[in-house]
């Protein structure tokens, strides 16, 4: 199995968790040579902490476990394309790569502020997108739904 569409599986079940949880379905899990150092999804509403994204939350966790916020080396996968916030968590980190399911509609292409922003930066960021896209756009579809029918009640 390709091992793009296996750590997008496993974020894919830490957004399930969120979905559990009344939260917006986004999982992350970080990998470093091959095995994944941190798992994390979307706890906004749990914490009511605006920055507990799953990426920031991973990140956190990652960085505890090497004692170091440098994460080069690393790869961040994450089934919806990352806010403003946690691109720039993810830059500032360094991860070599950021693969990601399905784009974000309220923000700009993740690629064109890349480009504008960072291409200056020092670190460059490898990109992938729309690995299990499908899958992370139906459980994105799914609390969305289920959240206007709420408000419908």
């Amino acid at each position: 199995m390709n091992k793009d569409i296996h750590f997008m599986e496993e974020a894919l079940l830490e957004a399930r968790i969120a979905l559990e949880k009344d939260e917006v379905p986004v999982g992350c899990v970080i990998v470093k040579d091959g095995q994944i150092i941190a798992r994390a999804h979307n706890q906004k509403e749990s914490n009511q902490d605006v920055t507990s994204h799953a990426e920031i939350n991973a990140i956190k966790i990652a960085s505890k476990k090497l004692s170091s916020w440098r994460l080069d080396g690393c790869e961040i996968y994450v089934n919806l394309e990352p806010c403003l916030m946690c691109l720039g968590a993810i830059v500032s980190a360094r991860f070599d790569r950021l693969i990601y399911g399905i784009r974000d509609k309220k923000y700009d292409s993740l690629d064109s502020i890349l480009e504008k922003y960072l291409s200056n930066y020092n670190h460059q960021l490898l990109v992938t997108t729309d690995v299990l896209c499908e899958s992370s756009k139906e459980l994105l579809q799914s609390f969305f739904k289920k959240l206007r029918n709420k408000d419908v009640d």
